[in-house]
Formats: C-alpha cells, structure tokens, sequence
C-alpha cells in the first residue's frame, strides 16, 4: 500500500513540475538567422501544445505558422513559433505577434556579425514531437552571457512553495487537533468492545467448565 501512495504522490508532483515547467517564462540568448511561415497540420493530440484561436468557433485542423530560427551561444539550434496567445491560458495576453515577427527580421545577424537578443518564451522544444516553444518577447542585449535573472519565476516559486507550506502546516494542525482525537475516540471504542466481548466469553468459558464439573 505504501508503494501505491509514494507512487501516486510521485505521479502527481511530477505532472505538477512538468506544467510549471511548461507555462513559466523562460529567457534565451540567442542570435536569430533567419525566420519563416510554414502551414501546420493540428489534427491531433499535439494540438495542446499550439496556441487556441480567439474565436472558439475557429475549429482549424490547419493553419499558418510563423517560425524563427537561431542558434544559442553554444551553438545549439533552437526554433520558435511565434504565436498569439490572447485570452488563452497561459496568461501571456499577446496580441503582437505581427510586431514581433518584424522584431525577428531585424535583428537577423550572421556569425561573423552577431547581434544577440534575449527571446522570453514559455513551452518545450521537442523535436520527437514536433513542438517548439513560443516567443514572447525579443530584447537585444550586448552579448551572449548578458542573460538577466528570471525574477518572475523566483517569486512566482517563492510563494509558491510558502503557499503549500502554509497549507501543509494548517492541514497537519486541523488532523492533530480535530481528526486525531476522533480516531482515537473511536479506536479506543473498538478496544472496549473488543476487551467486553473477550470478558463474555471468559464468563461462558467458566459457566461451561462449571455445568462439566
């Protein structure tokens, strides 16, 4: 039984990681080569990892996509689309999408010449699956180890973590105070019915022992 709950609580968390991990912002530095519009098909489970059109009524399996491609300091490759976000979870509200677009084309740099920006993004590059992660923002910055401090995140996951530790403290305080106590109440009422039945049946033990003699 043990194995089953850790489990379980594994499962959960992990889940619970991976949606973090998924929706928080994320920065980049990265020097962009070039940039593209290609058309998706979105007739899948994968559909999750695009964005949803603002109007509800809009039940495309296909449309056009904007893409920009780059390279990090490292030399990695590392694609983005470019996606309006609107009213849709994860609350980003971006509606710029055209603006950024024509960001990206300008700031396009080679590696003789570089020019380094810092893309703000949420999402996961899979190649397996096809999935790259949306740019939110582009920012130039003078180099690629100017990346700022994601200070969204460390607050976001500061409280957080103060917010679970608030609940995990009241919940441990309600249990010892209000469910304890009737656990108790009531397994100390199974012990007492449990030591009556034990003394009826030495009292038949010895009504019987005594009709034998």
């Amino acid at each position: 039984m043990a194995y089953i709950k850790w489990g379980f609580l594994i499962t959960v968390w992990s889940v619970f990681a991976a949606f973090l991990h998924y929706t928080l912002p994320q920065y980049d530095v990265v020097r962009i080569v070039s940039t593209y519009e290609e058309r998706q098909e979105l007739d899948n489970w994968k559909r999750i990892f695009w964005s949803t059109p603002d109007n509800p009524t809009q039940a495309a399996i296909t449309r056009d996509v904007q893409f920009i491609q780059s390279f990090r300091a490292n030399g990695d490759a590392i694609v983005y689309r470019n996606e309006d976000t609107g009213w849709h979870w994860p609350p980003y509200f971006k509606f710029d999408t055209a603006n950024l677009y024509t960001e990206a084309n300008d700031a396009i740099s080679t590696k003789d010449d570089p020019e380094w920006v810092v893309v703000l993004h949420y999402g996961w590059r899979s190649v397996f699956l096809s999935t790259f992660p949306n740019a939110i923002s582009i920012t130039p910055v003078s180099g690629p180890d100017d990346k700022p401090l994601n200070w969204f995140n460390i607050i976001f996951l500061t409280l957080l973590v103060a917010l679970f530790w608030a609940i995990y403290v009241r919940w441990r305080r309600f249990r010892r105070d209000r469910i304890d106590p009737v656990l108790e109440d009531v397994e100390d009422g199974f012990y007492a019915a449990g030591d009556a039945i034990s003394e009826r049946r030495g009292r038949l033990r010895r009504w019987f022992s005594n009709l034998k003699g």
